[in-house]
């Protein structure tokens, strides 16, 4: 089957994660291009004030509230899509978080509520456009990780619902296939990417947490997101250590296990932590697509 995506200005974009970071970048890059959004995310105020501004712009955008751990309110985006704007051309599943910690010492309650996020919420949002998505073709782009291939230590379970989120991509994208169905899926993997990403994680560390360096601005993973609703890709790595840290998992297992360790001692700030509880259960939506750490103020 020759699959045939929209242009962006043409399209119907349903986003989740939206409030912040890779999501917001992907929501302002999608409208400046033309295309309609349906914006979701659990913070009421920050997706207002994200909508009002598209809007305001001349573009057209809409807010849904939900969490996508739940299967039900995740439904709901795709009939408030469908209520406002008769279809769904691209869907990207952006929500997610982390956990800063040593795996024995994470809770099985949070890292539970991880799953919950970051797999389950991919889970969610692609079976709930699917029907939407055969109907006319259109693309559903799911939101890995460089460590859905490799590893970094203190965010094992963040890499583990990244591993989960790559194997159910590739397993769904081969079931259509088979099924000659008009969906291109594509699995986005970006190195570490200066959002917001470390404020928001659960932090067991006494330490403020960090991305290490280098890291991607937000906009260069929205513009691989965009170029994948408009063309076909099976995946995208974004950033150069992506491509490296991969590779190397892949080819240099052994190699990779001991470059992972040298990334403990990049994984924090040395002043104390502000918000160790994150957003991993309330939301933290800011409308803001870079990092807040300590090093970024600047």
């Amino acid at each position: 089957m020759s699959l045939s995506l929209k242009p962006v200005e043409a399209q119907v974009m349903v986003i989740t994660g939206a409030s912040s970071g890779i999501g917001l970048a992907t929501a302002d890059t999608a409208a400046q291009q033309g295309a309609k959004l349906v914006l979701a995310a659990r913070s009421q105020g920050a997706l207002d004030e994200i909508v009002q501004h598209i809007n305001e712009a001349g573009g057209e955008a809409i807010a849904v509230v939900a969490d996508v751990a739940d299967r039900q309110q995740v439904e709901g985006i795709a009939e408030a899509a469908i209520s406002r704007f008769g279809r769904i051309d691209t869907w990207v599943n952006d929500a997610g978080g982390s956990i800063y910690g040593k795996l024995e010492e994470v809770s099985e309650a949070d890292s539970r509520r991880l799953f919950d996020t970051n797999f389950w919420g991919v889970v969610n949002g692609s079976l709930a456009a699917l029907p939407h998505l055969k109907k006319q073709g259109g693309a559903l782009i799911n939101l890995g990780s460089e460590v859905s291939e490799a590893v970094i230590p203190l965010q094992g379970m963040y890499a583990a619902s990244k591993h989960a989120v790559k194997g159910f991509t590739d397993a769904l994208r081969v079931e259509l296939e088979l099924e000659d169905a008009p969906i291109s899926v594509t699995l986005i993997q970006p190195t570490a990417v200066n959002t917001p990403f470390p404020q928001h994680a659960k932090n067991y560390m006494d330490k403020e947490p960090a991305l290490p360096t280098p890291q991607k601005d937000p906009y260069d993973v929205a513009s691989a997101i965009v170029h994948a609703a408009s063309h076909p890709e099976r995946d995208i790595k974004v950033g150069m250590m992506s491509k490296m840290n991969t590779a190397m998992a892949k080819f240099a297992p052994g190699l990779g296990d001991k470059m992972a360790q040298m990334q403990a001692n990049r994984q924090h700030y040395d002043e104390a932590p502000r918000n160790p509880g994150g957003a991993l259960y309330t939301a933290g939506g800011t409308a803001q697509t870079h990092g807040s750490g300590p090093a970024d103020k600047a």
